[in-house]
């Protein structure tokens, strides 16, 4: 899943960023307002993490004018901010959760996986298709009982096919969400992924779990 981290503090940008790539989130940083705006209005994000105190916009102004826009994914507001009052009006004008600093990683990950869990109508951590079972809360699977191994990036990709099983899924909308804005452009690299992931979940001889569709892209879900 692709992240939006807008926050000045330089050592906290740095480490977050690098804490949350370690997590398998493709993650694009902004150290401004106007830059995180940039980003917000050109990329497609599963989650945005918005500092309040923040130069040339401010984070209220910045949740405030993507909202006005339509912007409908999740902000969750990081900030060290604490009081009531604050977290009343980051709620209020619109952010979706509001975590305080300074914060628990682990705390800040498992609200986001609840965000994006929401953003497509999960409840459950546990997401079931057939006898495939992910866990988006340890990040881990399982075929018919046996676990299966992943990278971090194969797991970004079956936990989106996931999140959109029965949905043909085109190659640019899982390269928008599973890369970074600064990555190189490699017109085969989501073919080679599926193909990783392919020979690790299927069954020989049985149906392939990720279907092809020809000329629209990849669909997660049972053979017809």
């Amino acid at each position: 899943m692709r992240l939006l981290l807008i926050e000045d503090y330089a050592p906290l940008r740095l480490s977050l960023t690098s804490g949350l790539r370690e997590a398998g989130f493709a993650v694009d940083a902004a150290g401004d307002g106007e830059t995180g705006l940039w980003h917000a209005r050109g990329a497609v994000y599963d989650a945005i993490i918005l500092d309040l105190m923040l130069p040339r916009v401010d984070g209220l102004t910045v949740l405030g004018r993507l909202r006005a826009d339509g912007y409908n994914r999740p902000i969750l507001i990081l900030t060290a901010r604490d009081t009531v009052p604050d977290r009343v009006k980051g709620l209020d004008s619109g952010a979706d959760d509001y975590l305080v600093k300074p914060f628990a990683f682990e705390e800040l990950l498992a609200r986001l996986r609840a965000l994006i869990r929401r953003q497509y109508e999960q409840k459950s951590p546990l997401l079931h298709l057939g006898d495939l079972e992910i866990d988006t809360a340890a990040r881990r699977v399982r075929r018919a009982g046996a676990e299966v191994e992943l990278t971090a990036r194969e797991y970004v990709l079956l936990e989106y096919l996931a999140c959109r099983a029965g949905q043909v899924v085109s190659r640019r909308d899982i390269w928008e969400h599973l890369y970074e804005f600064d990555s190189p452009s490699q017109s085969n690299v989501v073919d080679v992924y599926i193909g990783y992931l392919r020979r690790k979940l299927d069954r020989p001889p049985g149906p392939s779990l990720i279907r092809t569709v020809r000329g629209s892209g990849y669909l997660l879900g049972p053979q017809p």
